[in-house]
């Protein structure tokens, strides 16, 4: 009786811990899969097309350099009841807080121009002109988040999120071509990489793409205000760092099989093919997968699309939470239009205008999309230092300050981002010292 009696408490106690991980799942796995966007598929596109599975071993740093840079929001967010903009307001004063705040909505609304571009390159693939997708896109934006609760924006999109596992099939697809090498080359990627050529400029100028796309600005300030905004305190700190967590394990997954799909189809493929973004990618998959080339086509147009529209969404929210946080606008999902109009009206102008410039004749995207690169590079490197030392701040953070580990990985992330930033802005402005771009 007493064993029966002890498993069934063991039960039910892990049924709880259940219960309460999957109420706190949301804000790293939307944070994480949103950041596969539609820039981060083109690179993933373009460095399987140029070396195939040799840069899979990349992902072994990149996962956990996610990780150790996201679970600090969770932290600081749980324990101040604050995003990081206010954070960065209260504790580093009005100058490195309103620098921060116009950075942050300079990027955004570039990153979402490029968000915008992906979208209508994805329909257009089924016909669909860019001002209908236009307006379609912004209009649904609008209306996932005016319901005036976060939990349902949070069900909706991790909705969203789920179709990015389409990249998965098509990998499996890719590798049954003609020229498709066996799996064994795949896993070799990750242990024993091979580059003809050596060390050129343009291997360190991908890898510095797919760094750079792993970590971005919009990312500490969204996840943050998510966790404030979800109501996540210090008593599910733990059950938040396995949400993050699981967010980059899955972004890495998808990220991973994208390259396979591409290396497969395109590197190993005689002669070679190169893409330069998702769209290409897709259309030039068509011909080569024969009976499923069709429908590996529509997964690419469809997860492009996704990819887009979850980059919009957040991205366009991470601005909006923190300009409300430091003008002391409510800035809450869980507040209507009428109780946090100031709110909704700057998710929807950054929307509207970002979009609109994808209507533009002649507008000048690819222009839009480097300024976008240098000025997101240039913007982490302070944001990951600030959030660094708000998480040493003892008062500030009480038990949760960083412990020596969590220090040396962060701050070892930092040094590391800050130099490979340097490298891939120097990179976008001099592309001639680097041997060419994305």
């Amino acid at each position: 009786m007493y064993w029966i009696s002890k498993s069934i408490h063991r039960f039910r106690r892990a049924r709880k811990r259940g219960l309460v991980l999957l109420a706190v799942l949301g804000p790293g796995i939307i944070t994480m899969v949103a950041d596969n966007d539609a820039g981060g598929i083109s690179t993933y596109a373009v460095t399987g097309s140029k070396y195939g599975f040799n840069l899979l071993w990349v992902f072994f740093i990149l996962i956990p350099m996610a990780f150790y840079v996201q679970e600090m929001t969770v932290r600081l967010g749980a324990v101040t009841k604050r995003g990081l903009a206010e954070a960065i307001f209260d504790g580093f004063g009005p100058y490195w807080g309103w620098f921060s705040i116009f950075d942050l909505g300079v990027v955004n609304w570039m990153t979402l121009v490029t968000e915008y571009i992906g979208m209508c390159a994805a329909m257009s693939m089924f016909g669909i002109p860019p001002v209908v997708t236009f307006l379609a896109v912004t209009a649904i934006l609008m209306a996932v988040v005016v319901t005036g609760k976060y939990w349902t924006f949070e069900k909706l999109t991790l909705f969203f999120c789920v179709f990015n596992l389409v990249y998965i099939p098509a990998a499996f697809w890719a590798m049954r071509t003609t020229d498709a090498p066996p799996w064994g080359a795949v896993f070799q990627g990750f242990y024993n990489p091979v580059f003809p050529q050596g060390i050129t400029p343009d291997l360190i100028f991908i890898v510095m793409a797919n760094i750079g796309t792993t970590i971005t600005p919009w990312q500490l300030f969204f996840q943050q205000s998510a966790v404030v905004d979800k109501g996540i305190d210090i008593r599910d700190i733990k059950y938040g760092m396995i949400d993050t967590f699981a967010g980059s394990f899955l972004t890495g997954l998808v990220a991973i099989f994208i390259i396979i799909a591409t290396g497969a189809a395109f590197y190993y493929h005689k002669p070679p093919i190169v893409v330069e973004d998702a769209k290409q990618t897709a259309e030039a998959l068509a011909p080569l997968l024969q009976g499923r080339g069709s429908l590996a086509r529509t997964f690419f147009a469809i997860g492009l699309f996704d990819a887009g529209f979850l980059g919009a969404l957040c991205i366009s929210l991470s601005t909006s939470w923190a300009v409300g946080e430091v003008f002391g606008w409510a800035h809450s999902l869980n507040k209507s239009v009428k109780d946090a109009p100031w709110f909704f009206v700057v998710y929807f102008l950054i929307l509207a205008t970002a979009g609109a410039v994808v209507l533009i004749p002649g507008a000048p995207l690819i222009t839009i999309t480097m300024c976008v690169q240098v000025a997101a590079v240039t913007l982490l490197p302070p944001a990951l230092l600030f959030l660094i030392l708000l998480l040493n701040d003892k008062t500030l953070m009480g038990e949760y300050t960083n412990t020596r580990w969590q220090n040396i990985a962060n701050w070892t992330i930092a040094i590391f981002v800050i130099i490979m930033s340097t490298g891939f802005a120097i990179s976008v402005l001099f592309p001639k010292y680097f041997g060419g771009n994305i």
